[in-house]
C-alpha cells in the first residue's frame, strides 16, 4: 500500500543516529530542492546550506570540538566521544544558516529565520519520502560564533542555526503515535 502525501508528513519522525547509505547526489539535490518552495517574505532565499559528507564529517567534528575549545566553551571529555562516535556513522551533514541582508530594512530578520526553518522542514520532509531520515542538531557549537566563522557564516552576515545529519535509520524509528492537535489551537471568533 502506497503512502498519501499526508501520510508521509504524519509519520515523519526525527531520527539522530543514522548511517550510510545516505542520499546519492541526486536525491540530495532534490531534498535540498525543496528548500526553494518554503515560503519566504519577501523572496530573499536567505536560507544557506553546507554539504559536509564523507571524510569531510569526521574533519568537522575536529574543527567544532577545536573552535568550541580556543572560543573558551570546550565540550566535556564525554560528550566529545559521543560526538565523534555519533558523526562516525552521518553519511551527510548539512551546516544550516540564514543570511541577513542589512539592505533590506523592509523585511525582519525573524522573518528570515522563520524561512529558513521552513526550508529545513521541507528538506527533512523530502529526506523522509525517499526512504531516509534526519535530525536537526544544535548541540556542535551553534551558540558559538565562533564555530558558525569556522564553517563561513560570519557572524555580522548569518544566523547559524546548526546541522541536519542525514541518513538511513540506524534503528527502527519510533512510531509512537503524537498528541492530537485540538489542545494547541483554539477558535476565534472576534466576538
Amino acid at each position: 500500500m502506497s503512502q498519501s502525501p499526508i501520510d508521509f508528513l504524519l509519520t515523519r519522525r526525527s531520527a539522530k543516529f543514522v548511517q550510510s547509505p545516505g542520499p546519492n547526489d541526486e536525491q540530495l539535490r532534490q531534498i535540498l530542492q525543496t528548500a526553494m518552495s518554503a515560503p519566504d517574505h519577501g523572496s530573499l532565499k536567505p536560507w544557506r546550506f553546507s554539504v559536509i559528507r564523507g571524510e569531510a564529517v569526521p574533519r568537522l567534528a575536529d574543527r567544532v570540538i577545536t573552535t568550541m575549545r580556543e572560543a573558551g566553551a570546550p565540550m566535556p571529555a564525554e560528550k566529545e566521544t559521543v560526538t565523534r562516535n555519533w558523526l562516525s556513522k552521518v553519511p551527510v551533514m548539512l551546516a544550516i544558516a540564514c543570511r541577513l541582508d542589512h539592505g533590506n530594512t523592509k523585511i525582519p530578520e525573524q522573518e528570515r529565520v522563520l524561512a529558513t526553518g521552513a526550508a529545513v522542514t521541507n528538506i527533512l520532509n523530502a529526506a523522509h519520502m525517499l526512504g531516509f531520515a534526519g535530525f536537526w542538531s544544535t548541540g556542535l557549537g551553534t551558540y558559538v560564533d565562533q564555530v558558525g566563522e569556522a564553517l563561513g557564516y560570519d557572524n555580522l552576515d548569518y544566523v547559524f542555526m546548526g546541522y541536519l545529519a542525514l541518513g538511513t535509520p540506524s534503528a527502527r524509528v519510533s512510531t509512537q503515535p503524537r498528541p492530537d492537535v485540538a489542545p494547541y489551537v483554539q477558535e476565534w471568533t472576534g466576538l
